[in-house]
């Protein structure tokens, strides 16, 4: 049997003499996948009133069910809902996020925030499930954000602000689609040039949009040729109208009909081709091997994990585990310490205070105790006076008692005196 070394690969091609069957692997695949289901999640970023949900609609090609939203939301909140839908065989777990209250505040300057916060709680919910011990990622539903379609409002002038520092925001860790909604709004000719200049400010401002993948053979010609278009300006509808003999999604004016699903109108058919029909596979690994792999790539560096030592040797889990366990304790141990001694210098403070206190309350007392004293020897002093008084007043009153006796005394023998004086005489 003859051999050959793939020369940097080590290891060895040979032919095979019969039929093995390992050929199935592919019809295995797709026969498993379509088992599984699929998953495509979208982010719809827009302003209000841009038609988001009627897009969606017409893309998908029913009603989703929701209520329209109001433009007095005090901030920027995003709202989720999962759709199982199905097509001849194929099940796909649908997920539309919007971006309700968008673009209606008076400061919009963290507009994006909730946007990107959203985004990375996606992330680390998977990235969660990816370090558990036992995981479930087959059965897990993955809500990372697949396509971010960044519907832009047809000024016919420039991006706004907001739209710029958005899409700057999103660009790391979503694939943004930039469209032009109700692209029916402006004329063909400004809406040429409109697209013009916001290829030309996103390239100036350096966002990063997503870009049809080009190495494929099948879908190269067809991708790069749809890459020239962006963005795709749209129109949606889910009204249909009979053109000719057959009925359309279109939109009635009073000078004249604009069909959803024409070319030469609008650009619905290139969006629906790239997001769903040829691409959104692309957009699901893109989302896995790009974006999530950055975010996983920062969190695992920010808790202390790396490829390699400083000696450019690999390192293990359990030396990294070890590694950063050791370091935690050192400084664990270090805050026990820095608590330990704030402690004590707290409760050394504390007793500082405690015998100041004491002290200033015993020189309180002892003023308090000096002052009653006085008070008390004050209070005795005047009691003694005023005994001494009574006593006087005592005696003064006993004497006058005494006189007062004897006067009564000496007045009574005087009055028998004279009584006997007037008998005596009365009987001479």
């Amino acid at each position: 049997m003859d051999s050959e070394y793939v020369k940097g690969e080590g290891c060895r091609t040979v032919p095979l003499s019969g039929h093995v069957g390992f050929d199935s692997l592919p019809d295995q695949l797709v026969n498993k996948s379509v088992n599984h289901g699929f998953c495509f999640n979208i982010l719809c970023v827009g302003e209000t009133g841009l038609g988001k949900s009627t897009l969606m609609d017409t893309l998908f090609n029913t009603k989703f069910e929701g209520e329209p939203a109001s433009h007095s939301q005090p901030g920027v909140k995003l709202k989720s809902n999962t759709y199982d839908l199905q097509e001849s065989n194929v099940n796909l777990k649908l997920t539309i996020v919007s971006t309700v209250g968008f673009g209606d505040q008076i400061n919009k300057e963290d507009s994006y925030k909730p946007i990107v916060e959203f985004i990375d709680a996606q992330f680390e919910a998977y990235l969660q499930e990816e370090l558990k011990i036992k995981r479930v990622l087959h059965n897990y539903h993955d809500t990372r954000i697949h396509a971010c379609l960044y519907f832009i409002a047809p000024t016919g002038h420039s991006l706004k602000s907001l739209d710029l520092v958005t899409m700057k925001k999103l660009d790391s860790k979503v694939n943004i689609i930039p469209i032009i909604a109700k692209s029916d709004a402006v004329s063909k000719s400004e809406l040429t040039k409109f697209k013009i200049k916001i290829t030309s400010e996103l390239v100036s401002n350096g966002v990063q949009i997503y870009q049809f993948p080009t190495d494929d053979e099948s879908v190269a010609e067809i991708n790069g040729t749809m890459n020239a278009h962006l963005p795709f300006a749209v129109i949606g509808s889910t009204e249909e109208m009979k053109i000719g003999n057959k009925m359309m999604k279109a939109r009635q004016y009073p000078w004249g009909t604009v069909q959803v699903e024409n070319e030469a109108h609008c650009d619905f058919v290139k969006l629906r081709e790239m997001l769903i029909r040829v691409n959104m596979e692309d957009l699901r690994e893109q989302t896995h091997a790009r974006h999530y792999e950055l975010y996983r790539r920062c969190k695992l560096e920010e808790m202390g994990f790396k490829d390699t030592d400083p000696d450019s040797k690999p390192f293990s889990l359990q030396e990294t585990y070890e590694a950063k366990r050791n370091e935690f304790l050192g400084e664990l141990q270090k805050k026990e310490e820095e608590m330990r001694q704030m402690f004590v210098q707290r409760v050394k403070e504390k007793e500082a205070e405690l015998k100041e206190a004491e002290k200033e309350l015993h020189e309180k007392f002892d003023r308090l105790k000096k002052l009653h004293q006085d008070e008390k020897k004050k209070l005795e002093d005047k009691k003694k006076s005023l005994d001494d008084e009574v006593n006087a007043f005592k005696q003064k009153k006993t004497a006058a008692e005494l006189l007062q006796s004897q006067a009564q005394q000496a007045g009574g023998s005087q009055t028998l005196k004279r009584d006997k004086e007037r008998k005596n005489s009365g009987f001479l």
